[in-house]
């Protein structure tokens, strides 16, 4: 039995959820999400919490009971509070600025970058070096900050590029010359 798969999702007060073949419709404050679970789990709502089982004892079935578990749970959390990640661009001359759907980027290149902004999701940009990205959908956020990073990952000789607020990169030292 999965430990994580056994613990109930406790559903906050201005959150509907409706279980539906194949899926979990959540419903909340910030917006709405179905959320699809793998087949042989079932969901059974009771005493305002969400409770994962699996409809068999079968071993494969029991890898899916926690992922199953946190994907609903996850779904949950963003109706309710939304997702949030960070990111920070280094180096002179670097910045980004929000025109419309789209980012554009200067990055060092000989051109500008332009990045759409995907729907469901918001950037905010302050200071033309600090991107804030939100959602309700925790992995959608988290896969648009993974682009944005893509663009111009950070260097590890002059630490410059988009890296994560608060990331840690080990810095390398350059060649050294030729010493007479």
């Amino acid at each position: 039995m999965s430990r994580i798969g056994k613990k109930p999702i406790a559903i906050p007060k201005g959150v509907t959820v409706k279980v539906v073949d194949g899926a979990v419709e959540v419903q909340g404050p910030k917006g709405k999400l179905r959320q699809a679970h793998p087949p042989g789990i079932l969901f059974d709502l009771a005493d305002g919490n969400l409770v994962a089982k699996r409809a068999t004892t079968d071993s494969e079935l029991a890898k899916f009971h926690g992922l199953a578990r946190s994907l609903v749970a996850n779904a949950v959390a963003g109706v309710t509070d939304g997702f949030k990640r960070e990111l920070d661009i280094v180096g002179v001359g670097y910045r980004a600025e929000v025109k419309g759907k789209q980012i554009i980027f200067a990055l060092g290149y000989s051109h500008a970058v332009v990045f759409d902004i995907p729907a469901g999701i918001d950037i905010a940009i302050e200071k033309q070096t600090h991107i804030t990205v939100t959602g309700v959908d925790r992995q959608l956020v988290g896969q648009v900050a993974a682009n944005i990073r893509r663009l111009r990952k950070p260097d590890p000789y002059k630490q410059k590029g988009v890296r994560y607020t608060g990331e840690v990169l080990k810095k390398k030292a350059g060649k050294t010359g030729a010493k007479a």
